[in-house]
């Protein structure tokens, strides 16, 4: 199970959420276990037994105002029964003035009290896109990702077989490499896979023969893209003369990555073929799939009415 401590959240966000840790010498290993965040809501009140654990808690106007309107016994009482929880830390929103209790038993349990300037809707807003990738599904892929025409491809296959080479080929005619050997995939919402390259790989290629390439400094910013949405999966295979290729488009093909479907094209590799092309194909093929136009589909259709008027004839043929 992914997990995030305190440490890291403060380290990673502490400007763009405009954090400021209130206790200093509390328990910053304490782990956020869950990528949603919440308001205690009820727990306040005393009603626990539905108490999220493990996701961060925040404060807003409105919890902070309600434990202004207790007295101080109940209110000692409700921030002691709250902290006793399983809490990770406590945010405190819009830079309000924290009551001395909340500070007080924070300190004593040891939770981490962090104060925000942020508006609480800002800071739901911010920390939750944050939250939902540090606990998003993951994998490594051994391919080059590609942005050709806008459509992710993600080139699969032995080692050898001339992955990065076709990519190195899209990006002279003027595509864009996300990746290459390396490919980081992860799961966001319900069914996006977005691909990425290991931060110290930074756009280079390994061209056999030739060695490291960096293809920024070689084609300018305009050849990379930092990420992008894989899309269409590109098998490159070696030819077999025996083996069984899909011919005409109908029956299409798709693999399993971090348990979201995506297509897949197996192109088989023989001396002369184009692959840079056929990879621009794909992608355009793509598009017009996911603009409503099934080219072999349609071709099929068209076939089936030529052939009508002698299917019907032969229906009529008794003799």
């Amino acid at each position: 199970m992914k997990t995030l401590t305190i440490r890291e959240l403060l380290e990673s966000k502490r400007q763009s959420l405009s954090l400021e840790l209130v206790n200093e010498g509390a328990d910053l290993d304490r782990l956020i276990q869950d990528p949603s965040v919440s308001n205690p809501g009820l727990v306040l009140a005393g009603f626990t037994q539905r108490f999220p654990v493990g996701r961060l808690q925040v404060l807003g106007e409105t919890e902070i105002a309600f434990l202004r309107s207790l007295d101080d016994v109940t209110r000692l009482r409700t921030v002691d029964g709250f902290l006793g929880l399983e809490v990770p830390a406590v945010v405190v929103t819009k830079g309000q003035e924290i009551p001395v209790e909340l500070r007080d038993i924070a300190a004593l349990r040891g939770v981490p009290l962090i104060l925000s300037h942020l508006k609480t809707g800002d800071f739901f807003r911010r920390v939750q896109p944050y939250l939902e990738e540090c606990f998003a599904a993951s994998t490594t892929v051994h391919g080059s990702l590609a942005d050709v025409y806008g459509v992710g491809l993600l080139f699969v296959g032995r080692s050898g077989i001339g992955k990065s080479e076709c990519v190195l080929d899209l990006v002279e005619r003027g595509h864009r490499l996300v990746a290459d050997d390396l490919v980081y995939v992860t799961r966001q919402g319900t069914g996006v896979l977005i691909g990425r390259g290991h931060e110290m790989q930074r756009h280079h290629m390994e061209i056999r023969g030739v060695g490291i390439v960096d293809i920024q400094a070689l084609f300018g910013i305009r050849a990379i893209r930092q990420q992008k949405r894989v899309e269409v999966v590109v098998q490159l295979v070696d030819w077999n003369e025996g083996a069984s290729y899909e011919r005409t488009g109908l029956d299409t093909d798709e693999t399993d990555l971090l348990d979201v479907k995506i297509p897949k094209v197996s192109v088989p590799l023989n001396p002369g073929k184009n692959i840079t092309v056929i990879s621009e194909v794909v992608a355009m093929n793509h598009l017009l799939k996911y603009s409503g136009i099934h080219s072999a589909e349609l071709f099929n259709r068209r076939l089936q009415e030529a052939m009508r008027p002698v299917r019907d004839y032969l229906e009529e043929d008794y003799e």
